[in-house]
This record gives structure tokens, C-alpha cells and sequence, in this order.
């Protein structure tokens, strides 16, 4: 029976849910050290229907990639954790600078190694919300694509039936293998992390990680080969330069507005029915109501 290969594309992310006064440098740009990094929401419900999938199929495997730098290992590492088989990290200072065009023509040279009959991926990320890469990703490879996917309902070896969440209703669609599908954030959570898989994946590291560490895993890393994780260039790719990093990017960033809500006055207000009835008149005469 032919293997099922289904992938995830996955992103680290930081989180941008807990801004800070920090959160900014004084060029515009992120503060990447003032924010925690975290698993890419999204991209979590699209892992967790990738596992559904395995589950349905019996004769499937899970792999990931994620493109980053060196610490973006650690979101392969969650991924399988919590399920996946196998993970590839696609890194090189050839992508630094990536839109979601330069982005998308990575991940694609990188899909094409993998070869999957499945591709599961989040609808946007909190860093960027353009919701771009997975369906320009589809194009690049031809491949059909479902979006706004919230509930996987039927599969088998030649097609996939998905509930999508509109903006005004729900839809049911059928697409045939293979396929790019793009999960809503509305889709169910990702299962927890399986006990056994992190004592038995606890380890797994990168080659860059390994020249990190002041600990000697070579012994470890003969006994156990499936602790490696898959780090892919843009060389070992073979992509083209000229659509990677800035030199891809026909996104330019003209200019970048920091806003800062500063408070100018507030009212302290009781339960009491005269404070009640203050701010009522208060705003009535603002015109906020009425």
C-alpha cells in the first residue's frame, strides 16, 4: 500500500499577543529579543489536522518544514512531539529578507524534494497576517487549494472533503489529491504533547545546533539517527538566487509609523448610583450616546 505523505509548514513566530513598550526597535523593526518566540497559531490547528489525517489513514506520515533560522529547530521539534515523523528546517542567509513571494518560492523548491500528496498549513501568521505564502505556495506547484479550512470530514488516497469557515456561513468542498489546504485559526486545537515522544525526541537537533552545544551527542546520534534533524540550504534546494531573500522580494517597506495611545485623562467610577449616573450624563452630553 502506496505510503501517504502529508506536510505541514509550519512557522516560529513572536508573540505578538503580549506587546510591550520594548516590543519595537527605534528603526521600526520587531524586537525579536523583547518577544517570545511561539509555535505559529495557525500553523497549530494545521498540524493538529494533519494528525487527524494520520489518524484516518492509518498509512500516513506527518513531516514539517519551517524556514528560519537555527532556533526555529525547536518548532520541529514541537511538531513532533506532539506527532509528526520527521522535520526539515530550511535555513541560509540567502533567504534573510523573504517576503511572502521569496517565501513561498523557497518552501516550494523545498516541497518538491518532499513530494507530498497533502500539504497542510496555517491561514496567516501573527507576525505578518497576509495570508499569502500557502496560497501563493498552491500556485508555484500547481497544486489545487482549499482556504479557510476548518473541519477535515472525509479522506482517502484520491481526495479530501473539508467544511470551510466563511464570513458569512460555512461550505463543504471536495478536491482531489494532491492538495494545498490552508486551516483557519477556528479549526480545532492542536493535541498536547505525547509523553513518550518528548523522552524519546527530547535530543533531536539540527547540525548547526550540535556545534552549539558544549555537550558530545555523537555517540548518542550513532545509536540513534532519527534524532538528526534535516537542515536544507538554498543550495541543496537548488533555487535560484535571483527569487530568494531581498533580491526576491519585490515587497519594499517604504516607511514605518510608530503609534503610541497615550492616555489623557480618566474617571475613577464606584457602583454607587450617583457615579452611575454621572458618566451617563457625561456621555450624553459628549454625544457618545443619544
Amino acid at each position: 500500500m502506496k505510503k501517504i505523505k502529508i506536510l505541514v509548514l509550519a512557522k516560529q513566530v513572536p508573540d505578538t499577543r503580549n506587546v510591550g513598550k520594548d516590543a519595537m526597535k527605534a528603526d521600526g523593526t520587531v524586537n525579536r529579543a523583547a518577544l517570545p518566540a511561539i509555535y505559529n497559531p495557525d500553523d497549530l490547528c494545521a498540524l493538529e489536522m494533519a494528525l487527524s489525517a494520520k489518524d484516518i489513514l492509518k498509512n500516513a506520515e506527518v513531516y514539517v518544514i519551517t524556514m528560519g533560522p537555527t532556533r526555529a529547530a525547536e518548532i520541529i521539534r514541537e511538531s513532533i512531539y506532539r506527532g509528526a515523523e520527521e522535520g526539515f528546517l530550511l535555513t541560509d542567509r540567502k533567504f534573510a529578507g523573504s517576503d511572502t513571494l521569496a517565501t513561498s518560492y523557497a518552501i516550494a523548491k523545498a516541497v518538491e524534494k518532499i513530494n507530498p500528496d497533502i500539504i497542510f498549513c496555517g491561514l496567516q501568521a501573527i507576525d505578518g497576517d497576509t495570508a499569502q505564502v500557502g496560497p501563493q505556495t498552491a500556485e508555484k506547484l500547481h497544486f489545487p487549494q482549499v482556504t479557510y479550512a476548518e473541519e477535515l470530514l472525509e479522506l482517502d488516497s484520491t481526495k479530501i472533503v473539508l467544511k470551510r469557515r466563511l464570513e458569512r456561513g460555512v461550505e463543504t468542498v471536495t478536491a482531489p489529491l494532491p492538495v494545498l489546504v490552508t486551516v483557519h485559526g477556528s479549526a480545532k486545537a492542536c493535541r498536547a504533547r505525547n509523553a513518550k515522544r518528548v523522552m524519546q525526541y527530547k535530543h533531536a537537533r539540527t547540525a548547526t545546533e550540535l556545534q552549539e552545544e558544549t555537550r558530545d551527542y555523537t555517540e548518542l546520534f550513532n545509536k540513534r539517527p532519527y534524532l538528526k534533524i534535516e537542515e536544507w540550504s538554498a543550495d541543496m534546494l537548488q533555487a535560484n538566487e535571483e527569487y530568494l531573500g531581498l533580491s526576491g522580494s519585490p515587497t519594499k517597506v517604504k516607511n514605518i509609523d510608530n503609534v503610541i495611545l497615550a492616555q489623557k485623562e480618566n474617571k475613577v467610577l464606584t457602583a454607587s448610583d450617583q457615579d452611575v449616573e454621572e458618566l451617563m450624563l457625561d456621555l450624553l452630553k459628549s454625544r457618545v450616546i443619544g
